[in-house]
């Protein structure tokens, strides 16, 4: 059993498994990525709780804490430290490899973990574990006295000094040892007064070598040549190497020989090897492995569970099976894993403070609008995208092919896990939505392609109709066509002559004219200046608005009310509904979702959404108190 120490509390014996704790440098939306896969590869084969220390940027602190907040896994705590409070410690040291100055923090561990932590395993983020991490943390027993660090010989001739003429590597003993995987005895290595000694060999070392050319594994190594009894010797199959022209392939006869592989090549999953195909594979396995499987409790381990993990279980344990909308009460509860940023993301804020974010989710049949948006709207984009870990890797193969994808760096792409039976749209909606970084949002649809100049038409409207001081939703006007191949107005006057020879329609006027027709596209056709327009039940027009406006309400799932019910809060807390004289979006033709078809072919998912629009409305009384009387009306009106 994993389960070795033995605690008493307060006459009982209790079992409890070895606390393992895991040290990471991750910084950017690439390390990020990265991370998820290696922390996979550990959880996939641990039977023992786990504590992660993250030394991270700004943009990896973000990322990775709302992930693992979201991915609620048993048995699993998180730190994060501030890689800028380390900077100063190494910035002093030049440095030529591609990992810039994170590629040096290692060297500050005993400093920037705590105090107390006497033991941690080191890892690169291009790491994967084929065995449970355990056998590795158990290597630390194995260390005499006098070892204070556990690391693999590394397996290419780098530090021999052959590989091409006047080569001139850092001193190490023999091959030297790799920093991929590392075993860190901090309370010893705080004993031997470590921080002191590493500055010393450095500032030695510098003086002839004038710069790192493998960051931290340079300086550990000049270290250890100089300090041979202080390493212990991992057998090289904790640490796989491949890169080009190793002996990895010393380190392993069979399969079950395999314990860690690091991908330590620029070339990452393109490097030679013989066996290349094999570890690809196993590293795709992880990849595009169902984080939710996860979240499994450790067998015959009991652990104490989170707050979070109690009051969810508290809620779900509350709900009544037999209830016939149980399944859309138990949806709403469901917690969604949530990685943001997946892809790089940069942006700049505005000096005048009217930014505007487009603000959409989608999932994987709707990807093929993605660079149609980006070429009609050139502003900040917040898109949530509904997908399992498979289709998060297709999608970042398609985005990483795409000239017109891999150009715009505005915009940010979060995906939220795909979990239960229901399409959690207004939760995803809600994930673009708080992530958007602009003082308002467009909050549209992706099924949509806004006018040309659009964004720059919004930017002064927001200006002109003075939105930040005045609580108003700027209405754009939303028409469809039903041709996939449109030649798209240039024009108001254009699109009202598309209009007029059936070319486009208003949105949904042959389906569901109650969701638009308060627009009045009448008077649209030949408005010069913004009107206002009252709301009526259902509509549900796109808006511009404060990006602090009501957030979409989750208990309205799959398809119906969605928009609707955010809208009547809108309402409620009573914005004015403008509609912009010369803006205008075209809805593009696509297949009907599959929550649509479940709408209309089973009549229990009918009567739910009806039990849940009766539950809005009551809620909102609630809140809003005489000012959402009108909605109960009109709702008993209908």
């Amino acid at each position: 059993s994993e389960c070795r120490e033995i605690i008493y509390r307060r006459g009982r014996v209790t079992r409890t498994s070895r606390l393992i704790h895991v040290a990471c440098v991750c910084a950017g939306h690439n390390a990020s990525r990265d991370v998820v896969t290696l922390v996979k590869s550990v959880l996939f084969h641990r039977r023992n709780p786990l504590h992660f220390h993250f030394i991270t940027d700004t943009v990896a602190n973000r990322i990775l804490s709302s992930l693992f907040q979201s991915w609620m896994v048993p048995s699993v705590q998180v730190s994060f430290y501030d890689a800028d409070e380390l900077k100063s410690e190494v910035s002093w040291i030049p440095n030529k490899h591609y990992s810039g100055i994170y590629g040096l923090m290692k060297l500050t561990l005993t400093k920037a973990l705590p105090s107390d932590l006497s033991k941690v395993i080191v890892l690169d983020t291009d790491i994967t574990f084929a065995t449970d991490i355990a056998e590795l943390w158990g290597i630390f027993r194995k260390f005499t006295d006098k070892q204070v660090i556990g690391l693999v010989e590394n397996q290419s001739d780098w530090y021999l000094g052959n590989l091409w003429k006047n080569h001139k590597p850092w001193p190490a003993l023999g091959r030297g040892f790799n920093t991929g995987v590392i075993l860190l005895y901090l309370e010893r290595l705080r004993r031997i007064g470590w921080e002191q000694m590493w500055r010393l060999t450095a500032e030695r070392e510098l003086m002839s070598m004038l710069s790192t050319s493998l960051a931290d594994q340079d300086i550990f190594n000049a270290f250890i040549k100089q300090n041979p009894v202080l390493v212990h010797q991992l057998p090289c199959f904790w640490n796989v190497q491949l890169s080009d022209h190793t002996r990895s392939e010393q380190c392993y006869t069979e399969v079950s020989d395999l314990k860690v592989i690091h991908w330590n090549s620029p070339k990452k999953l393109r490097v030679k090897n013989k066996h290349v195909e094999f570890f690809r594979n196993l590293y795709l396995t992880f990849l595009e492995y169902d984080g939710n499987l996860l979240r499994r409790e450790l067998f015959g381990c009991p652990t104490q569970a989170s707050p979070e993990s109690v009051k969810l279980q508290k809620a779900l344990e509350e709900l009544d099976e037999d209830d016939q909308c149980y399944d859309f009460r138990r949806e709403r509860l469901t917690v969604h894993r949530v990685h943001l940023y997946f892809l790089q993301y940069d942006y700049t804020p505005t000096e005048d403070n009217t930014d505007i974010t487009l603000v959409a989710q989608l999932s994987m049949d709707r990807l093929q609008m993605l660079e149609a948006i980006c070429k009609h709207w050139e502003g900040p984009i917040s898109l949530a995208l509904y997908m399992s870990d498979a289709e998060a890797q297709q999608f970042l193969r398609y985005a990483q092919a795409s000239e017109v994808l891999k150009n715009r760096k505005n915009v940010g792409y979060h995906i939220v896990y795909k979990e239960g039976q229901f399409y959690p749209v207004n939760l995803v909606r809600n994930v673009a939505l708080k992530n958007a970084n602009t003082p308002y949002v467009f909050l549209t649809d992706v099924d949509f392609l806004p006018m040309y100049g659009l964004y720059d038409y919004l930017r002064k409207s927001v200006v002109q109709m003075d939105m930040a001081h005045t609580k108003k939703a700027l209405v754009v006007p939303a028409f469809e066509t039903l041709r996939y191949r449109l030649s798209f107005p240039k024009s108001k006057a254009e699109l009202l002559s598309m209009l007029d020879m059936g070319t486009l329609y208003t949105f949904r006027y042959h389906v569901w004219p109650k969701g638009h027709a308060p627009t009045n596209y009448a008077k649209w056709r030949t408005a010069t200046t913004p009107y206002k327009v009252e709301w009526e039940p259902d509509f549900e027009p796109y808006v511009v608005v404060r990006r602090e406006c009501p957030e979409y309400d989750q208990r309205f799932v799959g398809f119906g009310w969605n928009k609707v019910s955010h809208i009547m809060e809108l309402d409620a807390q009573e914005y004015d509904l403008m509609v912009l004289p010369n803006a205008f979006m075209i809805h593009m033709p696509h297949a009907p979702s599959f929550d649509i078809s479940k709408f209309r072919s089973s009549s229990s998912y009918r009567n739910c959404l009806n039990t849940l629009k009766d539950e809005f409305h009551q809620d909102l009384s609630r809140k809003y108190g005489s000012a959402a009387l009108k909605y109960l009306t009109a709702q008993r009106n209908i």
